[in-house]
């Protein structure tokens, strides 16, 4: 018989940050991306439907990157060296990458609104490009955490190739960035540099968090294991 306080708790615990909603905030913002990017689709969709899946899919960033920030540990650890402290690159990988997906919900939120030309530079092109080089500086701390708990290169890993293309998919999106930097003219640069940049870098965040899904490593138990550790998700 379900009690009072089983019937409290469940519905809390779907709020509980786990791997596996992190991936998933991930994968589905990425396809909301994807599809607003995607070549020919993206035409037929036009400026207002492309810029409403990005609004959408930077909400799913925004909250898996909350989740990873979370997840990430303590800001800094004991060292035996002055002064002592230092911050971790797994914290600063997922405090990076945090603040670059709130600067996309920036972004892509003045998006839908933005009517001039000084507004879609200050409101939408700068949170944009701010965000991009939060993702590089992301990428480049996890490569420096991974090497911390495993072998800088090991293609043999399922979580290497992950960090390959997550950091790939960051330098698309930079692409994207300068493709979509706004002229004085009012031009962008290089819409199709943009388009193509913001696409397979989508591509790329959805494939490097699919293949790290903890769905694919549950054990018997149900309990999610990635890098040594075990994580519950329910």
């Amino acid at each position: 018989m379900t009690s009072v306080v089983d019937t409290i708790t469940k519905p809390i615990r779907g709020f509980v940050p786990t791997v596996t909603k992190q991936c998933w905030g991930f994968m589905i913002g990425s396809a909301f991306f994807a599809l607003g990017s995607a070549p020919a689709f993206s035409t037929w969709l036009g400026s207002g439907g492309a810029n409403l899946l990005f609004f959408v899919g930077a909400i799913f960033f925004t909250v898996a990157g909350f989740i990873q920030l979370f997840l990430s540990g303590a800001m800094t650890v004991d060292v035996d060296f002055a002064p002592g402290r230092m911050v971790r690159a797994e914290w600063l990988t997922a405090a990076a990458q945090s603040f670059g997906t709130i600067m996309f919900n920036m972004s892509t939120t003045a998006a839908l609104h933005a009517r001039t030309l000084r507004a879609e530079e200050k409101l939408v092109w700068n949170p944009d490009a701010s965000g991009s080089v939060a993702f590089l500086i992301s990428g480049f701390f996890a490569f420096v955490a991974h090497a911390h708990v495993a072998k800088a290169v090991d293609p043999t890993k399922v979580a290497w190739w992950s960090l390959v293309l997550n950091f790939v998919g960051c330098v698309a999106f930079a692409f994207s960035a300068v493709g979509a930097y706004i002229k004085p003219n009012g031009d962008v640069y290089d819409n199709t540099l943009a388009n193509w940049g913001t696409f397979i870098g989508a591509l790329c965040f959805l494939f490097a968090s699919l293949i790290v899904l903890p769905w694919w490593s549950r054990n018997k138990s149900g309990q999610d294991i990635q890098s040594g550790t075990q994580n519950k998700a329910k």
